[in-house]
């Protein structure tokens, strides 16, 4: 019941009813990335995607990115059909305000600078 008043009202909770409809109604299932978001296309080529948890537009992959901004980068197509190489790494959401975003001096507490006052 909680889930369904979520959907209902909130957008930044997966959803909404109205994008659930809309999806049955009239969208094609087009792929599924490895954070569970799956991507969607009606006749007329808008594309959309539902986010497995939070609403973040930053948990779009580089493969898919491309698909749901209408690129035509044949580079990216091309890395969707095939594995990825080794040496790539995983897309990971926007860190900002959790406790592994970056800060410089996070690990060393020293304060330092990195650079030198020529008035010292």
């Amino acid at each position: 019941m909680l889930t369904f008043l979520k959907q209902t009202f909130t957008w930044w909770n997966h959803q909404t009813l109205g994008t659930r409809i809309y999806t049955l109604l009239f969208g094609k299932f087009k792929g599924k990335d490895y954070f569970g978001n799956k991507y969607y296309e009606n006749k007329s080529g808008k594309r959309w995607v539902i986010y497995n948890g939070e609403v973040d537009a930053t948990k779009i992959p580089n493969e898919w990115y491309s698909w749901i901004h209408y690129l035509k980068n044949k580079i990216e197509h091309d890395q969707e059909l095939k594995e990825k190489f080794n040496w790539q790494k995983k897309n990971i959401p926007n860190q900002t305000g959790t406790p592994k975003a970056f800060h410089p001096n996070k690990d060393n507490k020293n304060e330092y600078k990195k650079y030198k006052s020529w008035k010292e």
